[in-house]
């Protein structure tokens, strides 16, 4: 992997990535729509009776909204005239930080309330994985989303170094207007949190106590059940494998994870990354084969902690949350989700796994 950083004229920072030398490296610079600093100053609001931050920034009300195409700001840059925020050149990914954060190290001086408070410290970044704005990353070569797989690594890797107060780093793609997309050059985000957000940590709860009792980590173990059975499996590989969980909260849910132990996108080995890659590929074909249409997802991405230990009882892995529930039908969180936090679903993990599997898929195409 081959990495270029640049400095925007805001301040802010870009990194471009490729399997191949970067060419014209010395004489690129990064552009930016905005010339001034954002000034950002977000700050956390503690939620006393569920035990859990809330952050506010209410300049993301100012972000770009789903611009016309001659006005994508995630595009190269073609006119100095109408600057956007990447470069021309010969890269496949970049990674730049956020205009609009929830999250900044440079969050400062949080009001005083009859609430705790503290400032908003963390980072948000942006990751585009394509030049090509109508491009989808279903659609994109295996080898652009094992870079990917490995920009992701990177980027943990740095975040927690620059900013020692870092505790958990989570990539997501959100695509589709359905579930609220801005932009629809395909992108992700990454989000650094300054603490462990409450849903990993859940995870971390459940993984070190069955760690604790059966000596193994739990996502592995499902593993092995789910390949045993075969009924809910999407794909199998040497060392990874996409399936529809048996406890799935939302209609064709699908987790893609590792066989082997592996804790985070910095342990992935050159095999098991690609093999992952061909897991996930194979999971976004099949969503599109369904509907035979762009289909929303969220997609988020967990990992260990970046506090410096080792977390041999949690494991690398992502769950792709569609928002669809039939093909004429959105599933909309409701009372029992919202209120109480026990999600109800209408139809059988084995089911939406069946339809899934009947997808046929060539990922090499």
């Amino acid at each position: 992997m081959h990495s270029l950083d640049l400095k925007k004229p805001d301040g802010r920072s870009l990194t471009l990535y490729s399997t191949r030398p970067i060419s014209n490296a010395e004489g690129m610079s990064a552009p930016s729509p905005f010339q001034d600093p954002q000034g950002a100053n977000p700050h956390l609001r503690w939620h006393p009776m569920r035990g859990e931050w809330v952050a506010y920034a209410a300049y993301r009300q100012n972000r770009t909204f789903q611009p016309p195409p001659e006005y994508n700001p995630l595009a190269p840059m073609k006119d100095p005239s109408n600057p956007t925020e990447l470069p021309e050149g010969d890269y496949e990914v970049a990674v730049f930080d956020n205009r609009f954060p929830t999250l900044t190290g440079e969050a400062h001086d949080p009001p005083s309330l009859d609430v705790r408070t503290e400032p908003g410290n963390g980072k948000c970044e942006v990751v585009v994985f394509t030049q090509d704005p109508k491009a989808a990353l279903a659609e994109l070569p295996l080898a652009r989303i094992e870079l990917l797989l490995q920009v992701w690594a990177d980027r943990t890797r740095r975040i927690a170094s620059e900013n020692p107060t870092i505790q958990y780093v989570l990539p997501f793609e959100n695509r589709g207007a359905e579930v609220g997309v801005t932009l629809h050059h395909p992108h992700g985000q990454i989000y650094a949190y300054p603490f462990i957000p409450q849903v990993p940590a859940r995870m971390l709860e459940q993984e070190l106590q069955h760690y604790q009792q059966h000596g193994e980590n739990l996502l592995v173990s499902m593993v092995r059940a789910e390949i045993a059975t075969q009924e809910r499996l999407l794909y199998e590989g040497e060392h990874a494998v996409a399936f529809v969980p048996p406890c799935a909260r939302y209609p064709y849910e699908v987790w893609v994870t590792l066989k082997a132990p592996t804790p985070s996108f910095g342990a992935l080995s050159d095999a098991a990354r690609a093999d992952l890659a061909r897991a996930l590929k194979t999971v976004l074909m099949k969503y599109e084969g369904l509907w035979q249409r762009p289909f929303p997802y969220l997609m988020a991405w967990y990992q260990a902690p970046t506090d410096g230990q080792e977390h041999p009882e949690t494991q690398l892995h992502a769950v792709f949350w569609p928002p669809y529930r039939s093909k004429e039908r959105l599933k909309y969180l409701a009372g029992t989700e919202l209120a109480a936090g026990m999600f109800a679903m209408d139809v059988l993990p084995e089911a939406t796994a069946a339809q899934l599997r009947e997808v046929q898929v060539n990922v090499d195409a």
